[in-house]
């Protein structure tokens, strides 16, 4: 029975080690295809009922890099504006499996934590089942270490250009979102282990209809 018992550890243990992976790489985006731009603008909503079905990583990795991706790589050029190009805005998507920061350049997905902090990412029942809640964080370190009135105003408008961005593609794939500003600032920042550095600006809920 022993030699049968380690077979069965062995098999065991590795699985559960990749569902905690520190490094995702995600596939590369598909950046071809779509609904028609009215027709998306036409169809883009917000909505706060959510199945409970899991993105794939294909439909998320489009996602993310429609939100803020590398339109020019060879540029640094983005899917998104950002005043004096700053590009100050990180992406953190929280799901089931743990929280983790998106690198758009290398289309990586970082663990951060191992913990399901999805009912700490806003005020509503339906962001805690909901498969993905995107976190646009700003990093200060970004800005030269100024953050006067004027820009975080910026940080503002950046912010809602990405937001955009996102809504149009979750009209565009069948995905619905809506956008949240009512959260815990402090708890979700707590929960998020952020740095003095960055700062949450405003969450986003994805998912399919339910």
């Amino acid at each position: 029975m022993r030699p049968l018992t380690f077979m069965l550890l062995a098999l065991i243990i590795p699985a559960t080690g990749c569902a905690q992976n520190k490094e995702i790489q995600l596939p590369d985006p598909i950046t071809t295809g779509g609904m028609p731009l009215m027709e998306v603008l036409k169809n883009r909503k917000s909505t706060r009922e959510f199945s409970e079905q899991k993105i794939d990583d294909q439909t998320l990795s489009n996602l993310l890099w429609a939100t803020f991706g590398y339109s020019r790589l060879d540029e640094k050029k983005r899917t998104a504006p950002t005043a004096r190009n700053k590009q100050e805005l990180e992406i953190y998507c929280a799901m089931e499996n743990g929280l983790y920061l998106w690198d758009a350049e290398r289309n990586v997905l970082t663990l951060i934590t191992k913990d399901d902090i999805r009912a700490t990412t806003g005020q509503q029942d339906f962001v805690a089942s909901a498969p993905l809640n995107l976190i646009f964080v700003c990093n200060n370190d970004k800005l030269d270490g100024t953050l006067d009135e004027v820009q975080r105003r910026y940080v503002f408008i950046d912010t809602g250009y990405l937001s955009e961005n996102a809504y149009l593609y979750c009209a565009s794939a069948g995905l619905v979102t809506v956008v949240r500003g009512n959260f815990d600032s402090e708890a979700l920042t707590k929960a998020m282990q952020l740095p003095d550095n960055q700062w949450i600006v405003i969450t986003q809920t994805v998912g399919y209809p339910k």
